[in-house]
């Protein structure tokens, strides 16, 4: 599997849409803000420099990419507003697989510019935004470049299957799972983990030779409170989509070959191991690392006393945002003639399981700044 060419969010703005489908990224984003708007700040205050060069990888598309800018935007404002300096020139490249819907970003920005001058009094020419497609497993900007760095949702995306999930005479190792599981090897686990470290030590060389010294990073990735690569939330997530295709093979509706063959190119870390890769990539300090938690179902808020359970209900909006996610995957290795019936089969399993106790995604949100 090609990751490059397959993996993208479901593009456009219909029903199974990432733009429509991204609250649960839309929370986590919310969680983040004010470890972005610090670490940004502190790095503003530090030198006031006249432009600022800002990334933001893994940007997708739909409302949430440019709520991170303008939430950039917003913080630098107010702060050179307290100060009586002027806003700096701010360029932002939006980074992404090719696969990316860039076209959808493209038609939003002209009302994105009249806001900011109509709200802010910023012309457009003080915040250029560009686009630019490649894989941030490799350099994607010049030496010494970028000042700020940001990214949710995106690191715990792998650069390919991990290798090492076939034994010695090319059987499946993984069988009946598309992930880890409680039942899975222990050489699918060590396979996931030795995958994520490689791509991840690379992330951080790549982004260490595009940042100038001094400069911020922050990100944002999904990731476990056990140190057992199998616990947790992150895991059973996908069994349960598992769970669904394996009633499609019993069903004949899907070759048992099929489903032993694909294994889903994330990683749910926990915060040892980020914290082992930072230390051994050497290139970053961790200033701060922030664990947050949103429920599977996110219209099923803590903080909300008035809302109801509706199982068939809650299983649907997990599975929406979960294809909106996963369908570029799924539809390259089982086809797109499956995919309405598994998200059904997938809406039941997840509201069987919610039924029965309320599980939460674990978010890690940390900042950092390369060493001079």
């Amino acid at each position: 599997m090609d990751l490059k060419s397959v993996l993208h969010m479901v593009g456009g703005a219909g029903e199974t849409s990432y733009a429509n489908n991204s609250s649960l990224q839309k929370i986590a984003i919310s969680k983040a803000r004010p470890v972005v708007e610090d670490s940004l700040l502190d790095l503003y205050c530090s030198s006031y420099p006249e432009s600022l060069n800002v990334a933001d990888l893994g940007c997708s598309s739909g409302p949430n990419t440019l709520s991170v800018i303008k939430e950039i935007i917003n913080a630098t404002h107010e702060k050179c507003h307290q100060l009586g300096r002027p806003m700096p020139e701010l360029r932002v490249f939006l980074n992404d697989l090719p696969g990316n819907d860039f076209n959808t970003i493209f038609r939003s920005l002209p009302v994105f510019y009249d806001r900011l001058e109509e709200e802010k009094g910023l012309p457009p020419w003080k915040c250029f935004i560009a686009g630019v497609p490649g894989s941030f497993y490799g350099r994607l900007f010049p030496r010494d470049f970028l000042d700020f760095v940001h990214s949710s949702y995106s690191v715990h995306w792998l650069s390919q299957v991990p290798k090492g999930l076939q034994g010695e005479i090319g059987e499946a190792l993984n069988k009946g799972h598309v992930y880890m599981a409680e039942s899975s090897p222990p050489a699918v686990f060590k396979a996931y983990l030795e995958q994520f470290q490689r791509d991840f030590s690379l992330f951080l060389k790549f982004r260490s030779e595009e940042m100038i010294c001094g400069g911020r990073m922050v990100l944002t990735l999904l990731g476990r409170k056990g140190e057992e690569p199998s616990s947790g939330d992150c895991c059973h997530v996908w069994e349960l989509l598992a769970q669904a295709l394996r009633g499609m093979v019993s069903q004949g509706a899907v070759p048992e070959a099929k489903l032993d063959s694909f294994n889903s190119p994330h990683y749910t870390p926990s915060a040892k191991e980020l914290k082992a890769v930072i230390n051994m990539e050497g290139s970053f300090h961790l200033d701060q690392l922030q664990i947050t938690e949103v429920n599977w179902d996110t219209n099923d808020r803590d903080d909300n006393e008035g809302f109801i359970f509706y199982k068939k209900t809650s299983g649907q909006n997990v599975a929406k945002y979960v294809r909106a996610v996963a369908e570029s995957l799924l539809t390259s290795h089982f086809g797109e003639q499956i995919m309405d019936e598994l998200f059904e089969r997938f809406a039941e399993n997840v509201g069987e399981h919610l039924a029965k106790e309320k599980t939460k995604h674990v978010n890690f949100t940390f900042s950092m700044t390369k060493k001079v």
